[in-house]
């Protein structure tokens, strides 16, 4: 079996007692894919040094995962990663082109650290290797590498949306950017309608061929494969935290606090792509539908801060703490408030446990690549007493959480009314419909889990011949 090597922008560094940042998402499925076929996951470290070298550090863990990172200059953060990453390619790609800022030294700096990128990473790539570059931020890292004579398959994944070519077109050098994505072997998206929009720019701004139904697309002779990966979570793993104590105490403190009344949790980093501002419009408006029901319903929004150095993220931490509290003023009482803001994270048991106590799930956001929390959400609930998602339909995971119209609460983030609407009807819900829901529901989370998401691209990757 050939060995993997995985490079992404940050690396989750093993330590003695496990691995050190998110457990869930990318770092989760990462260390699934490396712990089943061994090699190494190489990225940024993390650190700044004020003179760049190269050099790289080492990490092996218990399991055998081994990391390898560099450390970047203050300099190269700034224009590549609070630049480039941050402030023009991820508002972009979430369809926030007012966000967007178009600054020439962030480009510079993000082709500069691609290129350290590969000069740091040949080294570590042997001869059999298969090669699986992540997100955003290394868009163009396969052609860096391919210059400096690597002829491995490489493949990569897009975490995040793609935007339609009207919006795409915008960014400067667009097309520079996307004929070096054609240096892959296999791009995977997480779901169609991403898929779907990288495909049709590469036919009208291009002018490659393009097969639908492949994937393939043809340019000047060289030919890429694009295809759609749903990525899920680590089911089995997550699964196991529900019966824990942390859980346990966790759901017990939820119940305990919210006096007799439904609990409905949403869980988001604090970003704007989230809806977090909207999702509040949409409460205030249920709530001044329905204002006998403020005692029935308490809605508690964990948001953790996120990229604090960047304006737009100070500006809806502010909008947030705002509408919370013009929230509150007009529907609390004395004793009691109907929203509950908490800006800080917690552990995984502990979010099992908040989940599982709550009725009521809401995932909107304006745009999301997948979103695993809708995800984590559903694994958590209690069979014989689920709770009801609501969930964005411009989420990827809206594709697989549909069920035909008998899965999640498909809602418009943008309409306060729709949103409002479908909370009444989660509050209402019989059992025997919120169970039926969650078996469809739980049936994909189950078998569409992170493992497969692995396998699939991995196999693909490797029947691809260069």
């Amino acid at each position: 079996m050939p060995r993997l090597v995985v490079i992404s922008n940050r690396v989750a560094v093993p330590k003695a007692r496990g691995v050190a940042g998110a457990q869930g998402g990318l770092a989760g499925a990462l260390n699934a894919a490396l712990k089943a076929n061994g090699g190494i996951w190489f990225g940024w470290s993390g650190q700044e040094t004020s003179d760049f070298t190269g050099s790289i550090n080492y990490v092996r863990s218990a399991d055998g995962v081994t990391t390898a990172t560099i450390d970047l200059e203050p300099q190269d953060v700034e224009e590549y990663y609070n630049g480039y990453a941050n402030s023009t390619l991820w508002p972009l790609f979430h369809y926030r082109i007012d966000l967007t800022k178009f600054e020439r030294e962030f480009g510079k700096g993000y082709e500069r650290v691609n290129e350290r990128f590969a000069d740091s990473a040949l080294p570590l790539i042997e001869k059999e290797d298969q090669v699986w570059v992540h997100d955003y931020h290394l868009l163009p890292l396969a052609e860096r590498l391919r210059s400096l004579g690597l002829t491995n398959k490489i493949g990569f994944f897009l975490h995040t949306p793609w935007p339609p070519t009207n919006l795409f077109v915008s960014l400067p050098y667009h097309e520079r950017l996307v004929r070096a994505m054609l240096h892959y072997d296999l791009l995977g998206f997480q779901c169609d309608a991403w898929l779907e929009s990288f495909l049709h720019y590469c036919w009208k701004e291009l002018g490659a061929t393009v097969d639908y139904q492949t994937g393939e697309i043809d340019l000047d002779g060289k030919k890429t494969i694009a295809r759609a990966y749903p990525i899920g979570i680590d089911y089995e793993f997550f699964s196991s935290k529900i019966d824990t104590p942390e859980a346990d105490a966790a759901q017990q403190r939820l119940i305990a606090s919210t006096r007799n009344r439904t609990a409905m949790i949403g869980v988001d980093r604090l970003d704007y792509s989230k809806g977090l501002p909207e999702r509040l419009d949409g409460i205030s408006r249920f709530f001044d539908r329905h204002p006998s029901r403020v005692r029935d319903l308490v809605y508690i929004q964990i948001a953790p801060p996120s990229r604090e150095d960047i304006g737009s993220y100070q500006d809806i931490r502010a909008t947030l703490e705002q509408k919370a509290g013009q929230i509150n003023g007009a529907q609390s009482d004395v004793d009691l408030v109907p929203v509950r803001y908490v800006n800080r994270g917690y552990s995984q048991e502990e979010l099992v446990g908040f989940y599982r106590a709550s009725k009521i799930g809401l995932v909107t956001p304006l745009r999301d690549g997948m979103n695993l929390v809708a995800k984590e959400y559903i694994a958590a609930q209690d069979p014989e007493d689920p709770g009801v998602l609501i969930l964005s339909r411009f989420a990827g995971a809206a594709q697989q959480m549909d069920c035909g119209g008998e899965g999640a609460l498909l809602i418009n983030p943008h309409s306060a009314d729709d949103l409002a609407h479908n909370i009444n009807l989660a509050l209402d819900m019989p059992l025997a419909e919120r169970k039926t829901r969650y078996e469809k529901l739980i049936a994909t989370v189950r078998d569409e889990n992170v493992q497969r998401w692995t396998e699939n691209f991995i196999a693909d990757l490797s029947e691809i011949a260069r």
